[in-house]
């Protein structure tokens, strides 16, 4: 059976397909090997469905000897973060609590997927409650970062979708970010993943964190993929109040492979904030981006962006996640708050002691500043800036006690709740690796619905470097 390799594009996997290199079912049942041989030591999936995926993946085929394919992406599979509504399976959103909450109907985001033909394989694990940017599940169960034998953090909270694809187990997975879930990840684990602006892709039918940040974004093998899903994926949802003044983008030209053309586009390397206390091995992979950019010929300069410091200082202890996050799980808090993970319930407990004046007046700041935001972003299109400040570290310093974990889920969150709190959009792609092999992420911010320029310079960029065609040395999980 002809193979190709574990971390192909979905550009190459359609082109496979199209051409009858590959069938579908062939397709489906590589990942569902892979998943069974190395999945045992990464722990990345929550739940795989093996009898469906290859069921589906026959059907696909009979499709397209039938004439009747739904789209390039017919055939290819995908997994989902285990806050994604599947029909008739558990949403457990990382704790055992929710075994029982057993979905009547498809996520929005999964549907328009499935329709468009694509193959779900099953859902991966995530930080309870999607609330850490480290990665960490004490009670499911962590994902090991395919990156290093010993158990580094896979960065969260879309950890088991970030190492699925990383690790080759399936092309793409669905993530969501709050403060940077799938963005610090994508980071972590050595690939690309887009956080998309709330409005742009349903939320309906995702178990929430926030509901005043909460957004949906692919984590894939490049950029063009994440452009091919956000196509799929965007668009108006009654179910979704946030999508009502949706802005439909044209991603089309940018998801083909070649089809970015950065000449031209305003690029600003964003210091301040965002460089402090990094390690060095990221700051220069950035700035070397930066002139990567330049060579590409995009109008490059280096601005202060003060108003990144306004944002974490608006941001104190994470007041707005922390209240919604009560708000959504206050049943399972003030009622078995000894059973969950103790990592993340005293950050939900935090939320029951905000009172409505603090919350609604921080709200009204954060408006204030994504105001000034557009003004100072007015003559750019691009932001540069690390994804995260530091590397994926080993699982033992992080947890080694309460103070440790906090230390290191603050920085790994500061550079990307920044886009956040400001509403912006960004994608993270692989720009280099530290001295000890980890990966390193820049950040490709962009204005408000405005993903066609993050996406835009991301292709633009990995058409240039190959750094994102690197993947971990998995020989130690079966040695």
């Amino acid at each position: 059976m002809p193979v190709l390799h574990p971390n192909a594009s979905i550009h190459e996997l359609s082109e496979a397909l199209a051409t009858g290199k590959l069938t579908a079912t062939q397709l489906v049942s590589s990942y569902l090997d892979r998943i069974r041989q190395l999945d045992g030591a990464l722990g990345a999936f929550r739940e795989v469905y093996f009898d469906s995926a290859v069921k589906a993946a026959e059907q696909a085929d009979q499709a397209r000897s039938n004439n009747q394919q739904l789209s390039p992406l017919h055939g290819i599979p995908f997994a989902v973060k285990d806050l994604f509504d599947v029909a008739g399976k558990p949403t457990t959103a990382g704790t055992h609590l929710l075994q029982g909450n057993i979905a009547s109907r498809h996520a929005t985001a999964v549907r328009r997927l499935l329709d468009a033909g694509m193959i779900l394989l099953g859902k991966t694990n995530t930080v309870q409650f999607a609330y850490s940017g480290v990665g960490v599940n004490s009670d499911q169960g962590t994902p090991h970062n395919p990156w290093a034998q010993e158990p580094h953090v896979p960065g969260g909270s879309s950890s088991g979708s970030a190492v699925a694809v990383s690790a080759g187990l399936v092309p793409v997975a669905l993530g969501t970010d709050t403060g940077g879930s799938v963005r610090i990840p994508a980071c972590l684990t050595g690939i690309t993943g887009l956080k998309t602006t709330v409005g742009q892709v349903s939320r309906a039918g995702v178990y929430p964190l926030s509901w005043s940040l909460d957004s949906v974004g692919p984590l894939c093998n490049s950029a063009a993929d994440a452009a091919t899903l956000f196509r799929e994926l965007q668009g108006a949802d009654q179910a979704d109040p946030s999508t009502r003044d949706y802005r439909p983008q044209n991603v089309s030209a940018v998801s083909k492979a070649p089809g970015a053309n950065p000449r031209g586009l305003r690029v600003a390397i964003a210091n301040g904030l965002f460089f402090e206390d990094t390690e060095p091995a990221i700051s220069q992979a950035v700035r070397d981006a930066g002139d990567q950019f330049a060579a590409l010929g995009a109008r490059v300069e280096e601005i202060d962006f003060g108003l990144a410091a306004k944002a974490r200082a608006l941001n104190p202890k994470g007041l707005i996640i922390a209240a919604e996050a009560y708000a959504v799980n206050r049943d399972l808090v003030d009622k078995h708050l000894e059973q969950l993970d103790p990592w993340v319930a005293p950050r939900v407990l935090a939320g029951k002691e905000i009172n409505a004046a603090d919350y609604a007046h921080l709200q009204n700041q954060w408006q204030q500043l994504r105001s000034e935001a557009m003004t100072a972003l007015a003559a750019t299109d691009i932001l540069l800036a690390p994804t995260t400040p530091i590397s994926a570290q080993p699982l033992t310093k992080v947890t080694a006690n309460p103070a440790s974990y906090t230390e290191h889920n603050l920085a790994y969150l500061r550079n990307t709740t920044v886009g956040n709190i400001l509403n912006l959009c960004g994608l993270s792609v692989p720009c280099g690796e530290t001295p000890t092999g980890m990966p390193i992420g820049l950040m490709i911010y962009a204005k408000p619905f405005c993903e066609a320029d993050a996406l835009r310079a991301g292709i633009a960029y990995q058409q240039a470097t190959q750094f994102h065609r690197r993947t971990p040395d998995l020989s130690w999980v079966n040695p």
